[in-house]
């Protein structure tokens, strides 16, 4: 598989890395033997990068199993600040105590990107300053080789970039069939402060994919205008005999500036599906087809978190 430099930290990553919050049950059951199965199914096919976080129910339990003597072989990256749905703690000693219960479940000494879980939650100037701090000494201490901040609003991770010296951003549903604005305006901002970028959820969520998405209109964040753009792209994949996860996979992979892509799921098929995207040419005529159907400009993204922090 492809490899890109992760920013300036020396090192690179897959084009395609595996998201373990289906191993926890995020978005359906799945037994054991499957989550493990599903790990080293990813490590095989070289998805070599594999991000988790406490947030995901078990998955760091079950990842810690699964890799074992493989540990050495994958960048694994874990979180903190997020534990449920709206409880978050950004306090340096719960960053601390997290990543020491992550090392516990994750049956490891080191993490190797360890970043801060959905920070436009909360006001970010404490996040920028006392939360990374903290970042810094795990750092400078050796449990973690590199750190960063994940969220969705790109004002947010903007922030970041600039006011703190993060190694890596994380962002998802940016970069897909829907929105370029993680290449068009973070990005920039990134390699001028030589910040390496993650992006995940290339199919906005389930937005792109051929049934839709499992969320339901209510719970999804995505706006009217996105939802509609989402079922027009469907309407043309459908005619053209195409699998719209394909492209919107293809398209996140394959036109992002991001070094990495991540891909969550509980299937071997979709897995492999999304590793076959990576290097499959794109249909250039029906790329055309489908983005221009994208939303009007100024209405590809959905806030999320704090106002201010959009």
């Amino acid at each position: 598989m492809q490899r890109r430099p992760l920013g300036e930290t020396g090192v690179e990553v897959p084009v395609l890395s595996f998201g373990t919050a289906p191993l926890g049950g995020l978005f359906g059951a799945i037994d054991d033997a499957d989550a493990l199965r599903l790990v080293h199914e990813a490590i095989d096919l070289g998805m070599t990068f594999i991000d988790t976080s406490p947030y995901y129910g078990s998955a760091e339990e079950r990842l810690g199993r699964a890799l074992g003597p493989r540990r050495d072989k994958v960048l694994l990256g874990t979180k903190a600040g997020r534990f449920g749905l709206a409880d978050f703690d950004f306090s340096p000693a719960r960053i601390r105590s997290s990543l020491e219960q992550s090392l516990r479940l994750l049956r490891t000494d080191h993490i190797d990107v360890f970043q801060l879980h959905d920070v436009e939650f909360v006001p970010l100037d404490g996040v920028l300053t006392d939360a990374f701090a903290e970042l810094v000494r795990l750092r400078d201490e050796g449990t973690c080789r590199f750190i960063g901040m994940t969220g969705y609003p790109l004002a947010s991770m903007a922030r970041v970039v600039a006011e703190t010296e993060v190694d890596v951003v994380l962002t998802y549903a940016h970069d897909t069939l829907l929105d370029s604005s993680l290449s068009e305006d973070l990005a920039p901002i990134a390699r001028e402060h030589g910040v390496g970028l993650i992006n995940a959820a290339a199919v906005a969520l389930g937005l792109l994919t051929p049934c839709g998405s499992g969320i339901t209109s209510a719970d999804h964040p995505a706006t009217a205008a996105i939802h509609a753009a989402a079922d027009a792209m469907r309407a043309v994949c459908a005619r053209a005999g195409a699998d719209l996860a394909f492209l919107a996979n293809q398209y996140s992979i394959q036109r992002t500036a991001a070094a990495t892509t991540l891909v969550g799921t509980r299937s071997s098929a979709h897995l492999r599906a999304a590793v076959a995207a990576a290097s499959t040419p794109v249909d250039e005529e029906l790329l055309s087809a489908v983005l221009a159907l994208r939303p009007p400009a100024g209405e590809r993204t959905w806030p999320s978190g704090l106002p201010e922090n959009n």
